[in-house]
């Protein structure tokens, strides 16, 4: 994994990124003040750490103060200049030239209504487009046309020293916007997975062995790697063709590498040896293993089916006493699991004797069960 950081820009989690940049764009909205009044964002990061994601998480943010939120993803690496500036025709008495709006510009100006407009591949699109994005971006205008007040617009892109296609911001127009670096953080991610429905074998592998979730090495020429996107994708294949990873090895391969799917199936082979969850859910007591891969699939496993079974409180109160016979870690690690199922849902845990029994218990633990 490469290490290089921009040192001269704040570094960010996405999950970071999302909560202080929702909590601006929510701030001016409830000010009832024009989205321009947020500087334009630059996204920093290597390929796959989750830029797109963080705006899709931003835009779900803001819907939950009740605006309809439209996201307007442009990839500028196969955009040509007359795509963002329209096409140019005739007046009425052929007199003048006049630009047709493009697509991109069509938004719905209604109170109701947050466009975000994402300018993604900033850095790699050719200088004749980037030169009408970064317009885009500063001004808020193009040519003839202008972005309405409630639009927020998101640009993103590669570092030139991830090797891949991308151009030096001029330095003249990088001092008009809002950099932030998106950096991995496994407990970001984690916590996105489990409330997004990332299939449960690769959240365990990946808390098994954390360093697996990033390994993009600008040095290396590999073309399939393991990147935050690469493993959605793979969770995406075992939730909707089959979720055998044997079966899909050569598919899984091809998205993060021959090395890479190689332990992720010889990992997985320890879901042969978990006790039946939904035994667990239903208040039995099978016998809980000792070995750490398989204490890691079997919380995952847990996990994901309080997750499919949220609103069966006595199911999870059943797997909570059930855990209470697991190693003291990976008790707490389970149980902050569970809080990540969805926003709010330790209030609903509250609500279950049990978990407050295990708060009392071992409650003190959870500031300390990171991996």
């Amino acid at each position: 994994m490469s290490d290089v950081k921009q040192s001269d820009i704040p570094a960010m989690s996405v999950g970071s990124a999302v909560e202080k940049l929702s909590r601006a764009y929510i701030a001016v909205i409830k000010k009832n003040l024009p989205m321009r009044s947020v500087p334009s964002v630059m996204l920093w990061g290597p390929p796959g750490v989750g830029k797109s994601q963080a705006v899709r998480q931003i835009a779900k943010e803001i819907e939950k103060i009740g605006k309809k939120t439209v996201v307007t993803d442009v990839r500028l690496l196969l955009f040509n200049p007359i795509d963002l500036r329209g096409i140019p025709t005739a007046n009425a008495d052929k007199t003048l030239a006049v630009w047709l709006k493009p697509q991109i510009f069509k938004m719905d100006e209604s109170d109701k209504v947050i466009n975000i407009l994402f300018l993604d591949e900033i850095s790699a699109a050719p200088q004749s487009v980037q030169a009408a994005a970064y317009q885009i971006a500063l001004d808020r205008v193009v040519g003839e046309h202008r972005l309405p007040e409630n639009c927020i617009v998101i640009a993103a892109g590669n570092r030139v020293t991830d090797k891949s296609v991308a151009f030096r911001m001029p330095k003249a127009l990088a001092n008009r916007l809002m950099h932030i670096e998106i950096e991995i953080s496994f407990e970001s991610w984690k916590k996105w997975a489990i409330s997004s429905g990332v299939n449960d074998k690769v959240i365990g592998f990946l808390s098994f062995r954390q360093n697996y979730l990033m390994c993009f090495d600008p040095s290396n020429n590999d073309t399939a790697f393991a990147t935050p996107r690469s493993w959605e994708m793979v969770s995406s294949i075992l939730n909707s063709v089959d979720g055998d990873v044997d079966n899909m090895y050569q598919l899984i391969a091809g998205l993060i590498g021959v090395g890479t799917a190689v332990e992720f199936r010889t990992w997985a082979k320890v879901y042969a040896d978990l006790p039946d969850i939904e035994d667990i859910f239903n208040g039995k007591m099978p016998t809980v293993p000792r070995d750490t891969a398989t204490l890691y699939a079997l919380v995952s496993a847990m996990t994901a089916y309080a997750r499919d079974h949220k609103t069966d409180l006595n199911g999870i109160a059943n797997s909570i006493r059930y855990a209470n016979g697991l190693p003291p870690d990976f008790s707490v690690v389970l149980l902050k699991d569970y809080m990540y199922i969805e926003n709010g849902f330790k209030e609903k845990l509250m609500r279950i004797p049990e978990f407050n029994k295990w708060l009392q218990s071992k409650g003190s633990l959870l500031n300390g069960s990171v991996r």
